[in-house]
């Protein structure tokens, strides 16, 4: 396995983002097809309807899905982060840092963490900005 650094840290599943994802919107695509010539036949309109809207139902709750395990997932983050910046400092993460800034600051090492910390809190600095301000990676392979 490849060390991980900023090119490379985004995480695909290949089952979900391509697969799963592409069958889905694929069988949504096809239901709307399907209902469009239901329209005249009322026998089928119903059962058209009815897939369309399932499927509709499928792509919204595996888009939850990812979502709520993504944001727990940064909840815990979150406070790991904290964890790790009071055992350095003796101090909680400057109040200032979004969610999103804490969960970029994991990638830091900790030589240069609390130093990261401080600046992308004072710079209000975009996450993008603080992987990219990363000298050394620590990695987070136990992302979902």
């Amino acid at each position: 396995m490849s060390t991980q650094n900023y090119a490379n840290h985004a995480k695909y599943v290949t089952g979900y983002h391509i697969v799963l994802l592409g069958i889905l919107v694929l069988t949504f695509v096809g239901s709307i097809v399907n209902l469009y010539h239901s329209i005249g036949d009322h026998q089928r309109l119903y059962s058209a309807a009815l897939i369309m809207v399932l499927t509709w139902c499928v792509l919204v709750v595996s888009f939850y899905a990812r979502t709520f395990a993504l944001k727990a997932q940064d909840r815990a983050i979150r406070a790991e982060e904290n964890l790790r910046h009071f055992a350095m400092t003796g101090k909680l993460l400057d109040a200032r840092l979004s969610a999103l800034q804490i969960v970029a600051l994991r990638f830091a090492s900790d030589g240069e963490f609390v130093a990261l910390a401080a600046r992308a809190a004072k710079e209000t600095m975009a996450p993008k900005d603080i992987k990219q301000a990363i000298q050394t990676w620590r990695a987070d392979e136990y992302r979902v």
